[in-house]
């Protein structure tokens, strides 16, 4: 099923409207959604989608060449066995007309042939730039996609747009599972994110039974994802598997991680800006301050799988399932709690909770922490998440301990809001999960 992606889809259409030949790069991590967007965009349109592999080159341009020739209708397309002759040909036969080309997985084309950026950009020189074509080219490599933006590129300078594809947010969680209440909604995004391809396994299951049948036993689809992820995309993966699992174990400055993997501060620090650039970790400083950052993994199911999958592969490997279950069940509510908190500074941050706010943060300082701090035009707002059901008092007592902690900021006005699970004769500078709903929905 196709549901939201429709900055991606306008984003295509106005370059698609545009007069000349377009280059396109369109990049994102794997299972996001790249190519259910691009067969989206091809459908009303001539075109071809094209989806390269890692067999051979041979290969590779025998099947681009059979397309092209149902594409223009000339038989000869299937006896040229060069890439950069393909485009030259397909350039002279629709030299007037828009015509669409997809290059998928393209980042195989470019370990197949290291030259073919070069090709490439010849062919677009010579013979494409003065067509109609409209060429994208895309990949779930990240770092090798984006070694087609870089200055040192040969396409640097050809390419007329690129756009990479994120998971989706909590709302579109919700047009992928209309059916889910808001606290489902919640352990979905907590253990699985955004990425489609994960959405779509957790379809016709809550999202711990999902955890329970497609993570947790061998053979099934996520049991090895964020591994499978890993080798592909990185030369190192077992150094890069110790990182991920320090920092989901709660080693999150460059100190603690140094200690908990052995690794020399200079080393670590490559690795870890290696991991950044693919999105899976991120780093961020307390609000108002420069230093003493921490870092977190960015990627939810990463998040998850290496906080309780990957410590427990040895008994998972013999089959012992509801052993590992049952161990996961009770942290379980303490990582809902922490990831309810990183959603509502999602909705912050995506004003899908719209108070007005701009910058968005966490804060802490010898022990004490502010779920989120936000900047108002006029003041700050200061943000408590509760993964729990309060009574009118206990909630009214968080919002005084969340004042006493915000006596320290110099700021003209301070606002206060308490988010929980269910807040029991709710008041005001209180939300619940009844309220989030209303406002993805």
């Amino acid at each position: 099923m196709f549901v939201d992606r429709e900055r991606e889809l306008a984003f295509l259409e106005r370059k698609w409207k545009k007069s000349g030949a377009q280059l396109i790069v369109i990049y994102g991590r794997r299972r996001v959604g790249k190519t259910m967007l691009l067969k989206e965009f091809l459908k009303d349109k001539r075109g071809v989608y094209f989806l390269a592999t890692a067999d051979s080159v041979d290969e590779n341009v025998k099947e681009l060449a059979g397309k092209l020739s149902e594409l223009t209708g000339r038989e000869y397309f299937r006896d040229v066995n060069d890439f950069g002759k393909l485009l030259r040909y397909l350039a002279d036969e629709t030299r007037g007309k828009r015509v669409l080309i997809v290059l998928d997985e393209f980042q195989y084309l470019m370990k197949l042939n290291p030259g073919i950026l070069s090709v490439l950009q010849k062919v677009w020189d010579e013979h494409l730039i003065d067509t109609g074509v409209f060429l994208v080219l895309c990949g779930s490599s990240i770092g090798m996609m984006e070694r087609t933006l870089e200055y040192k590129s040969p396409l640097y300078g050809r390419r007329t747009g690129q756009w990479k594809v994120e998971p989706f947010d909590i709302r579109g969680i919700v047009r992928m599972l209309p059916d889910r209440d808001m606290e489902e909604l919640v352990k979905v995004y907590a253990i699985f994110g955004g990425v489609p391809f994960y959405l779509d396994i957790v379809k016709n299951l809550s999202a711990e039974e999902a955890v329970r049948e497609k993570v947790l036993r061998k053979g099934e689809v996520l049991y090895e994802e964020p591994e499978f992820l890993l080798r592909e995309e990185l030369r190192e993966p077992r150094v890069y598997k110790l990182i991920l699992k320090g920092i989901s174990l709660g080693y999150e400055t460059l100190g603690e991680l140094v200690s908990f993997t052995g690794l020399d501060r200079g080393n670590i620090s490559r690795y870890l800006d290696v991991l950044e650039r693919l999105d899976l970790i991120a780093y961020e400083l307390p609000y108002g301050r420069r230093k003493r950052g921490r870092y977190y993994i960015r990627d939810n199911f990463f998040n998850f799988w290496f906080r309780f999958v990957y410590p427990n592969l040895a008994d998972l490997e013999l089959g012992l399932v509801g052993e590992v279950w049952k161990k996961i069940e009770r942290e379980l509510n303490a990582y809902y709690g922490k990831m309810f908190e990183r959603l509502v500074r999602e909705m912050l941050r995506l004003r899908i909770l719209d108070l007005g706010q701009r910058k968005v943060a966490r804060w802490w300082h010898k022990g004490e922490e502010i779920d989120a701090v936000a900047e108002l035009e006029d003041g700050l707002l200061f943000v408590e998440v509760k993964w729990s059901e309060l009574k009118k008092r206990e909630a009214e007592r968080v919002l005084e301990d969340l004042k006493a902690k915000a006596e320290s900021f110099n700021a003209e006005n301070k606002r206060f809001l308490l988010v929980a699970k269910r807040i029991e004769g709710k008041g005001e500078e209180m939300m619940d999960l009844n309220d989030l709903e209303r406002l993805v929905r």
